[in-house]
């Protein structure tokens, strides 16, 4: 196994804090491995939402997020055309109620912002 962080960027969202990771996979087991190292690395997170995309396996999670967060990471991982790569966000919860909507927008701009982040590097190279 061989998990790789490419890119991590935090945004704050009315006193929420979501902290957006980029990683490069092998495969799919390295999923697991990347969902242990975010509950050790923010054990106060409500939620920690992903999306991988291996090969011909694609998935994603909510965990229990309203909003569908899962599926928006998703959308951004097919869109930037980043295969073998997983995006995971851990939302620290302060207190606010977002709404569906409005979770699914912080979660929507914490992971464009890694996924920009990760492409801005590259071509840096």
């Amino acid at each position: 196994m061989a998990v790789c962080e490419v890119a991590a960027v935090r945004l704050d969202e009315k006193k929420s804090k979501f902290y957006a990771h980029l990683y490069e996979i092998e495969s799919v087991e390295d999923v697991p491995v990347i969902r242990e190292i975010h509950e050790k690395l923010y054990k106060k997170a409500a939620h920690h939402c992903y999306a991988v995309v291996c090969g011909t396996y694609a998935d994603s999670r909510a965990d229990g997020e309203v909003g569908s967060p899962g599926r928006v990471l998703a959308e951004i991982l097919e869109r930037n055309n980043l295969s073998n790569h997983v995006l995971i966000v851990s939302r620290l919860f302060g207190g606010i109620k977002l709404g569906p909507a409005g979770v699914a927008r912080a979660f929507r701009e914490a992971g464009n912002g890694v996924v920009a982040e990760y492409l801005e590097r590259r071509k840096a190279l």
